[in-house]
């Protein structure tokens, strides 16, 4: 191995020694300039420094280049970011006034917010007081309405007005929506269906016939003005009649008419006066306006007996058989014989549940 390197390195410097050779046989050659004559007098090192110099300084003249390029684009750069940071701190300092801005909106939201809440908490308050108020409003008025059915039942048995209350009462309930009033609504709806299963009875039917009856008082005729008809004479043919004939038939005629003989079918009563005839008459209507109260009041026993008062003294005073005195006596008659007694239910169980309602909600409201 040795030994053929040996041979490699002789072979290499004979060869470097002809080159050179030849190179400065080349630099002899006359008619070349001085840096050739001056080039031709170096040696192969002197050469190889003088190349590394001309490299050496070429690098450092490049990499000064670059370098100085790069200080350009570096100082470029840095102006670019100066001015970015200009920039950011520009809007950083924008940004520090919104924020400064929106923390003052936050807070005067926050404020705002917690007014709200104090607000909403007062409203809150107030409607319950409110809604507590409203309940114990309406169940006040449903207890004066169903005290008012009561009454209506109780003084005069007017159905219909206890029925019309019962239901402004119940409706009063619908209207408040709440499932705890279900309870009174079911009380309440019972006797409600109780008053609707009583008899119907036309009381203003019968009022009307009763108002017609005592205007009518004044224009029944009484039996005391009552007059015999006078029969008629039918005159007899001439030809079949002569002057005595005449004579005697006219006798017998006038004859006749001083006796009159008639059966009344009544008892005998003392003729009255214009003033006992007055009172007669009022009298009758005071019966009747009596019979009428008790309609309303649905007093069967009074009613009928007023107007078998009336009746009586519709047939002994007055003359039935006269066209006005025979409808009125048909009109007592048809009274006399309808019924106006009604079984009246309890309703008191839906103002009693009413009432223990109120009682117990006016405890917890407290």
């Amino acid at each position: 191995m040795s030994e053929q390197a040996q041979s490699r390195q002789q072979a290499t410097q004979d060869k470097s020694g002809t080159d050179s050779g030849t190179f400065r046989a080349m630099l002899r050659t006359p008619g070349h300039n001085p840096l050739v004559n001056l080039i031709s007098h170096l040696s192969i090192t002197q050469m190889t420094l003088a190349v590394l110099v001309v490299i050496f300084l070429w690098q450092w003249f490049d990499a000064h280049y670059q370098i100085n390029q790069v200080q350009q684009e570096l100082a470029r750069r840095l102006a670019e970011m100066d001015g970015a940071n200009k920039a950011n701190q520009t809007l950083v300092t924008q940004n520090q006034e919104v924020v400064r801005e929106l923390g003052g909106k936050l807070g005067l939201l926050e404020s705002k917010y917690a007014e709200a809440q104090n607000q909403r908490a007062a409203l809150e308050t107030l409607y319950q007081e409110m809604s507590s108020s409203r309940d114990q409003t309406a169940l006040a008025e449903v207890e004066q309405m169903l005290m008012i059915a009561g009454q209506q039942l109780q003084l005069s048995a007017n159905v219909k007005a206890a029925l019309i209350a019962m239901q402004h009462a119940d409706n009063r309930l619908q209207r408040l929506d709440r499932p705890a009033l279900n309870s009174l609504r079911k009380a309440i709806n019972q006797d409600i269906d109780k008053l609707r299963a009583l008899p119907n009875i036309d009381t203003a039917a019968i009022n009307m016939r009763i108002d017609s009856l005592v205007g009518a008082v004044d224009e029944l005729p009484l039996a005391q003005d009552i007059h015999p008809r006078e029969e008629k004479i039918l005159p007899a043919p001439a030809l079949q009649e002569n002057a005595w004939g005449k004579f005697w038939r006219e006798l017998w005629q006038e004859a006749k008419q001083l006796v009159r003989i008639e059966n009344t079918q009544k008892r005998e009563l003392p003729l009255l006066s214009p003033t006992q005839t007055f009172f007669l008459r009022e009298n009758l209507k005071i019966r009747l306006l009596s019979a009428r109260l008790a309609l309303l009041s649905h007093d069967e026993v009074s009613f009928k007996r007023d107007l078998k008062t009336a009746q009586e003294w519709a047939t002994l005073y007055f003359d039935t058989r006269s066209k006005e005195g025979a409808q009125a006596l048909a009109t007592l008659q048809k009274l006399a014989a309808s019924s106006i007694n009604i079984d009246l239910p309890d309703i008191g169980g839906s103002l009693e549940a009413v009432r223990n309602y109120r009682i117990t909600h006016e405890k917890g409201a407290r």
